[in-house]
Formats: structure tokens, sequence, C-alpha cells
């Protein structure tokens, strides 16, 4: 197939099935352990070429951004100065995955918005290549570039591709938008937890019962709403939060316990059922579209 000037891709979640966070380094940043599982819930950014100017135009309705916070603008900037002259985009930024939520939304649509703008004005990086840029946006922009559910170490970029048995979600959301900045700078903060071997990890806690998020207990205090989310739901399992939140996620064992679930979640909140991916729909359109 002839390379496009339009595209339309797809832009996943993600959950974090576990978030220890073992160290701080001196730049900062935290050093984590996690289990990046990739959703099959996705915004959906449309591309149209340019040609002839440099110019960047990103649509999207419902969130008010100015472009210096705006990642499908940073990632697509940042791209073109590795891209031959003469090469533009307008994007299109459809939003399902709420913002602050602990999903990888903005994560997720500036990944997408590099493989696609990488494709479309035909640069040839290589996926390591756009990871590496991806990091400047975001520790969790390598995840959606590879595209794959993976175990996470480091600052979330050190990835290894895990396998895990399909399973389907329940995704709470309790509506309040949560900073990663705040709870990562929290003085209560837990950073000490004991780093794990991949392989003893996944056989101690199979079921992942006795995982944990290191974040959950400072969102919980800071953010009552979420507290009250989690004891919700944990009356049907072992309810956890996402990354450094909002959301909350509970691993249901069939699609109809999962709809019985939703269809009590209290009118204050969202909730949505989606299932895990071992490969996202993203990388595999991409696939698709470059044969």
């Amino acid at each position: 197939m002839g390379v496009l000037d339009r595209l339309v891709l797809p832009s996943p979640a993600k959950i974090n099935l576990f978030l220890h966070i073992t160290g701080r380094r001196p730049d900062g940043y935290h050093e984590i352990q996690t289990i990046f599982q990739i959703l099959e819930f996705a915004d959906s950014l449309s591309f149209e070429l340019i040609k002839g100017t440099d110019e960047i135009v990103v649509e999207c309705p419902g969130l008010d951004l100015v472009e210096s916070e705006n990642l499908v603008y940073q990632a697509a900037r940042m791209l073109q100065q590795l891209a031959s002259p003469g090469k533009g985009a307008r994007i299109f930024v459809e939003k399902l995955i709420a913002t602050g939520a602990g999903l990888g939304g903005g994560s997720s649509n500036a990944a997408t918005a590099l493989l696609g703008l990488n494709y479309l004005w035909q640069s040839g990086l290589s996926t390591e290549h756009l990871a590496k840029i991806g990091r400047q946006l975001g520790a969790d922009v390598p995840v959606f570039i590879h595209g794959e559910t993976a175990w996470g170490e480091g600052i979330g970029e050190k990835l290894t591709p895990i396998e895990l048995p399909p399973q389907s979600y329940l995704i709470l959301n309790p509506g309040c938008h949560v900073a990663t900045a705040e709870i990562f700078s929290h003085p209560d903060l837990t950073r000490d937890s004991s780093k794990s071997k991949i392989a003893r990890f996944l056989e101690q806690v199979a079921s992942f019962d006795l995982a944990r998020n290191d974040c959950e207990a400072v969102v919980s205090t800071l953010y009552p709403e979420v507290s009250e989310a989690i004891l919700w739901l944990s009356k049907w399992g072992a309810a956890r939060m996402t990354g450094t939140g909002s959301c909350i996620f509970l691993s249901i064992p069939t699609l109809e316990k999962g709809r019985e679930i939703l269809s009590q979640v209290p009118a204050k909140w969202s909730a949505f059922i989606t299932r895990g991916t071992q490969t996202s729909a993203l990388i595999e359109e991409l696939n698709q579209i470059s044969q």
C-alpha cells in the first residue's frame, strides 16, 4: 500500500497492574517497578498531511491546553525537526480517556502522534529512536511507542514485554483530576519498596492480589473521592488505583459480572468495561497499513 496523506489511528489507554516505587534519583525522577497493561479502550487521532509548510494544527475539543502544554503538539514539533522540510500536519484528537486519571491518555496521544507522523511524513525513524524522543515528553510515552503489555523499570522506560492471560477490567472514574507531580513530590510517598525479579513476582502474585500501588495511600488522603471509590469497588474484589490516579480498576471474571457491577455504579461516577491486549491496536493498525 502506498503512503497515505490522511490517517486515523487509535491511542490506547493503559493501567498499572501494580506500581512499586523503589527509589528516587538525584534528578528528581523516581525509580519504579510496574506492569503496564495495554487496554482496548482508546482515544482516536486523525492526521492530515499539509504539504509545503511546517504548520502544525492540533484540535482537541473539550481539552483547553495551550500549545506549550499539549503533548501532541510538542511531539509533532520534535519529530518535525528530524523530518525533511515542508512537512506539516493537521491533527484532530477525539478524547475518551479522562485526563489526570492514571490511564496514560496524554502519553498515549503523544506516542500516537510520533508514530502517525513518522509514517505520514515518511521520516523512517526506528521504534527505538521514536521511544527516545518520547522519553523527553513523558516517562510513559515509550510503552505506547512499543505498544506491548510490559514489565517496566527505571523511570518506566526500561521495558520487558510479558504475556498475561486474557483479562477484562472494570474501570471506575471518581471524576477528579490528580496531578502526577503533586503525588511524586509528596513527603509521605513511600519510596523504598524492595525490587523484585520479573519471574518471581509473576509467580508469587499471579492473581495480583498481593500487589499494591505505592501512590494509593497519598492519593486517597488528598482526594477522598478516590478513597471512597476504592472502598466501593472493593466489595467485588481487589480494586486498585492505576498510576498516580484517579481511576480504580477491578479484574472481572466475566463480562456478565462486569455489567452487573456497572449497573450499580453511583451516578456521580463514570465507569466502563474493557479488555487487556498483548499488542496495542495502534501497532496492529500501523502494521496493517504499512504492508
